[in-house]
């Protein structure tokens, strides 16, 4: 290992599209449909069709951004950029103390479609969300040349199998399945639309591989965009799928499109069905271990994090510094809830705050940095009032951005005083001297 260096330029524009519809597209894909349809019926999909629309300024803002100020600090660069060092660290930590949570929380959900697939207990449970994490850590330690092309083949795979069950469901579809089309109201379309924003959160954690961007103006906006409209696709795709065959209905809204991959497998759906759920986690597993090892390396070179977090590989050029830092809290989140300290559930609340506060930051140094944009400022600022909107339900889960908020001031204050403690010393020696003089 080694301290100084700089990042790869190895990203190009198949592995941007990839790593950004992996961050995106997560198992929500398996899950949400159906929950949607549950909770509005076939009006679920006027929600669907809102969001895929609402995705595109709020992918595209990332990716201007990207394509600009291209830097492994990524929002917490953009957010420094615009307001200054202190906000943009602190945008930076709510980020890093994130991934810690939500990784194991998405290994351990992809782990549990496998293992419920195969009839395994919670053991096999904990030990394939371990394997699951530490795969995506050994592959960001390879480069991300290697991580872009895995991630090409992961995402490519997940759609095959996400379109052979839509294709395989179009039989089924039946007029009167989309009727009554609001039997719940049309406010309670209004409540899926704020369920279904979970479901395109994600781009922001591109923005700190951008400085390994081949050709950042044209792989950033362009695989932002193919990302944006293949997973906006998918998604509504699933969605007309699964309340066109009332399979929400008929194999239970929170495994609707499990059951649909079953039934179009035969015996092997299950094991099909399991094993796309640990695709799709893994792919979203290697896109955050990504951007949050690239963002310790990037707050170590500033100053705003400890030095042994900026270590590159002298083989890879890999932050491994951050991802030691990734498999230290890994290792501990696991330990946790394998031994029942903390449930799944409890887990989950967690990084909702800091991960929508984060995004806030970003739309708000976009509102500033991309005033000589066009549409840079619109989108901004649109990104900007639909997160904050659904900021407020996150409820007692502000806590945890509000302790890192804490910790990183008694970070900064104790850093205040060590920097002042030497010249209070020399100005203590040279009153003794004098006091000698006179």
């Amino acid at each position: 290992m080694e301290n100084s260096g700089s990042l790869q330029k190895t990203i190009k524009l198949p592995q941007a599209a990839a790593l950004y519809a992996g961050a995106v597209l997560g198992s929500g894909v398996l899950i949400v449909p159906g929950l949607a349809a549950e909770l509005s019926g076939p009006a679920s999909l006027l929600a669907w069709g809102f969001m895929t629309l609402l995705v595109l300024p709020m992918a595209l803002l990332m990716g201007l951004l990207s394509a600009k100020y291209p830097n492994a600090g990524g929002v917490s660069h953009f957010v420094t950029m615009a307001y200054g060092p202190k906000a943009g660290a602190l945008v930076g930590w709510f980020f890093l103390m994130s991934v810690p949570i939500g990784a194991p929380v998405a290994a351990l959900t992809g782990a549990g479609y496998l293992t419920a697939a195969m009839g395994w207990g919670e053991p096999a449970r904990v030990l394939s969300a371990s394997l699951m994490l530490l795969i995506g850590l050994w592959i960001n330690v390879t480069g991300m040349k290697v991580a872009g092309s895995i991630q090409v083949a992961v995402v490519i795979s997940i759609a095959a199998v996400l379109v052979l069950a839509i294709a395989a469901s179009l039989p089924s579809m039946e007029p009167s399945h989309f009727t009554p089309f609001a039997p719940h109201g049309w406010i309670s379309v209004g409540q899926s639309a704020a369920m279904l924003f979970w479901c395109f959160i994600g781009w922001e954690a591109v923005s700190h591989l951008s400085e390994e961007f081949v050709d950042p103006q044209r792989t950033a906006v362009k695989g932002v965009m193919i990302a944006a409209i293949a997973v906006g696709l998918l998604y509504f795709l699933t969605a007309l799928a699964t309340v066109g065959t009332q399979s929400y209905l008929k194999g239970g809204s929170d495994v609707s499109m499990v059951w649909a991959i079953s039934r179009l497998f035969g015996h092997w759906g299950g094991v099909i069905a399991g094993l796309t759920g640990v695709f799709i986690c893994t792919a979203t597993i290697i896109a955050y271990a990504g951007a949050a090892s690239r963002l310790a390396y990037a707050l170590s070179r500033q100053g705003e994090a400890p030095r042994w977090m900026g270590r590159l590989s002298f083989k890879y050029k890999t932050p491994v510094g951050g991802l030691l830092f990734l498999a230290v809290c890994f290792v501990g989140v696991m330990v946790l809830y394998g031994s029942g300290t903390l449930s799944l559930t409890f887990l989950i609340q967690l990084p909702n705050a800091s991960f929508i506060l984060t995004y806030l930051g970003g739309c708000a140094a976009g509102i500033i940095l991309l005033k000589g944009s066009r549409w840079g400022p619109v989108m901004s600022w649109i990104s900007f009032l639909c997160t904050a909107v659904v900021f407020p339900f996150v409820g007692w889960a502000f806590l945890y951005p509000l302790l890192i908020v804490v910790l990183f001031w008694l970070a900064k204050w104790r850093q205040s005083r060590r920097a002042s403690t030497p010249g209070r010393l020399r100005q203590s020696g040279e009153d003794n001297r004098e006091g000698e003089l006179d």
